[in-house]
């Protein structure tokens, strides 16, 4: 008797507890709950909660109750590669990878996509997505290898694209869409077809044709879907714009800037807009004379990014560089907006490889000791071990080729050290 008893006020113990806590939980709302990760990459018991939706405040993003929301991102790519695909997928399911990038301690995730995917829209053979073939459930496949192309039925690629989104916002993940390339591969930096954000003006040279008006349709196609999701917090409008040398100004990247963004906030007026700089996205300086200025105010991100091979206004690379001629050109491209409470920042791009040599370690550190004193919003590239064409290694990569296991070394630890604001 004594023991059903004892049972009894167990059970009901248990439930005061959990009706209690489901009191301080809004229903209704999306809510992420940041995990700072220790320095060997083990959860602390540090948890953050953010409310949807956001906007800029100054030099920070912030959320609906006013508190900063700094990102804390990575790069998860392979949607904008020759297969369409995002990375990982025949390996693990895509809760998995979002629930190991929440263990890792990432907050939000850039996610790219390319131009062609979204004109091409093909359907991706299950290989690509063995781990996910729940997306295979509501087609009908035939099992006769002999099939043709025009038999295949399955998950197209906008399907693939968007059902990750969802896994990664119900992961509790803040998820931020990148117009990464027009023609689909891991890069084409030499292809002048892929410099900017439209190619029209070279006529037929071009496999993927593209004017501003059906790059920003493209964006819609890529937005839509999300419209009701509270996590996806914005649009990455294109990455690394540049151009044969002086032929890209800040000016007519700004105006493009400034028209994706207002045909996005028609769709959705919540949606934060991250306009990365010219020069391969390193160069934010027009933004002193000439910033983006938008009709819903307080949406306006900018963006950088900082590799070691980067630098080229004194045509000394960062590898290279002392840490006051660097911390100088930091000023100068994009810092000032965080100095003058102008406007956030994201570093959207930024890595080394996993071993690094001299140059490697010369440059992240001095791009560590600025993050820290900045306090600036960033996302690492990448997550991926692996690049899609030939299975290549991603020196890069924070994940072993199990997509499970994380690579915890000197960068990783260096990253996790970052994620907390440092500042009020």
């Amino acid at each position: 008797m004594l023991r059903k008893t004892s049972l009894l006020l167990t059970l009901l113990l248990v439930v005061v507890v959990v009706c209690f806590s489901l009191q301080n939980v809004p229903i209704g709302q999306a809510r992420i709950q940041q995990t700072v990760m220790s320095e060997l990459g083990s959860p602390t018991t540090s948890i953050q909660h953010f409310e949807p939706p956001f906007q800029t405040a100054g030099r920070h993003i912030v959320d609906a109750n006013g508190k900063r929301f700094k990102l804390a991102s990575i790069n998860w790519y392979g949607g904008s590669d020759l297969y369409y695909v995002p990375g990982g997928l025949d390996f693990r399911h895509r809760s998995e990878i979002a629930a190991t990038m929440r263990k890792m301690g990432f907050n939000s995730v850039r996610f790219p996509y390319s131009d062609q995917m979204v004109i091409e829209n093909p359907i991706i053979p299950p290989e690509f997505i063995s781990a996910n073939l729940d997306l295979l459930d509501k087609y009908n496949l035939k099992q006769n290898s002999s099939r043709s192309d025009k038999e295949l039925d399955g998950p197209r690629a906008l399907d693939v694209y968007a059902a990750c989104v969802e896994a990664m916002t119900d992961a509790g993940l803040a998820v931020i869409p990148n117009d990464h390339i027009t023609n689909a591969h891991w890069c084409d930096g030499k292809n002048l077809c892929d410099a900017s954000w439209k190619n029209d003006h070279y006529g037929t040279v071009c496999k993927v044709r593209q004017t501003t008006e059906s790059w920003i349709d493209n964006w819609i196609t890529i937005m839509k879907p999300h419209i009701d999701n509270p996590l996806v917090i914005g649009a990455d409008l294109r990455n690394e714009p540049r151009g044969l040398w002086g032929t890209m100004t800040w000016s007519m990247w700004a105006t493009a800037a400034e028209q994706a963004s207002e045909a996005l906030l028609k769709l959705q007026p919540n949606w934060l807009m991250f306009v990365e700089g010219i020069s391969s996205a390193n160069d934010c300086s027009g933004a002193r004379t000439r910033p983006v200025k938008l009709s819903i105010p307080d949406r306006v991100v900018y963006s950088s990014h900082v590799y070691a091979w980067s630098g080229w206004s004194t045509l000394v690379p960062y590898h290279k560089r002392p840490y006051p001629s660097f911390a100088l050109d930091m000023e100068r491209n994009w810092a000032f907006l965080l100095r003058g409470n102008i406007a956030p920042v994201w570093l959207g791009e930024f890595g080394a490889p996993h071993g690094g040599n001299e140059g490697d370690h010369h440059y992240w550190d001095n791009l560590m000791r600025y993050l820290k004193e900045t306090d600036a919003d960033w996302g690492y590239w990448a997550l991926n071990p692996r690049k899609p064409e030939n299975y290549d290694n991603e020196t890069y990569g924070l994940l072993a080729d199990d997509w499970e296991t994380i690579i915890d070394d000197w960068r990783y630890q260096d990253l996790v050290k970052l994620i907390q604001p440092t500042k009020a």
